[in-house]
């Protein structure tokens, strides 16, 4: 067990080092776990997202959290999460420390603008894959060859009208998120 968890945090140690830009830039990452170990799959990776969305904190250590407590219980929940923040912690340390001492400087100040683009692609290629996945059943097309199988018309339909409600009503967020969960639950998604 002590191996396993020492590897839990390895792991998410390197998605909080690597993954630049917040929550959503662990996605890749995640996504390559799903592949290399059993702890989660990456069909689960979804639904991981909507519970993380909804719920308080961020969704790179709510993640964590959930597959740390999934495998290993309350000991690997604390185990995961220290694994993801650990490295901001030294980062912000190092980084504040730096910046007070050139935060005028134009090469520092290049360095973060240049940042901004390779966060940007990160995020919206992990979108793409999770729109793809949610709305298209490429599995169930592939054995039994029928294009209407291809698509996930409800899931189609929801995000259709979610982006219609999100563009005429300007409700608070966390409105079409609890609808989101209703009709989930109530339509099965």
């Amino acid at each position: 067990m002590i191996g396993g968890l020492l590897l839990l945090y390895y792991e998410f140690f390197k998605v909080g080092l690597f993954a630049v830009g917040g929550g959503l830039a662990t996605l890749p990452f995640l996504f390559k776990l799903s592949d290399k170990y059993s702890w989660f799959t990456s069909k689960m990776v979804g639904d991981m997202i909507a519970i993380s969305e909804s719920t308080p904190g961020p969704i790179g250590i709510n993640m964590a959290t959930y597959v740390g407590f999934q495998n290993y219980g309350i000991i690997g929940a604390v185990v995961s999460t220290l694994g993801i923040i650990t490295p901001s912690i030294i980062i912000i340390i190092i980084v504040s420390n730096f910046l007070l001492k050139f935060s005028e400087s134009i090469v520092v100040q290049n360095i973060f603008h240049t940042l901004r683009p390779a966060v940007t692609g990160m995020i919206g290629a992990v979108a793409i894959t999770l729109i793809t996945g949610e709305i298209f059943d490429f599995d169930a097309y592939a054995i039994r060859g029928i294009i209407t199988e291809l698509f996930k018309f409800k899931q189609i339909i929801w995000f259709a009208l979610l982006v219609f409600l999100t563009n005429k009503y300007k409700k608070h967020p966390l409105f079409y998120i609890a609808i989101s969960a209703a009709a989930g639950i109530a339509l099965k998604f």
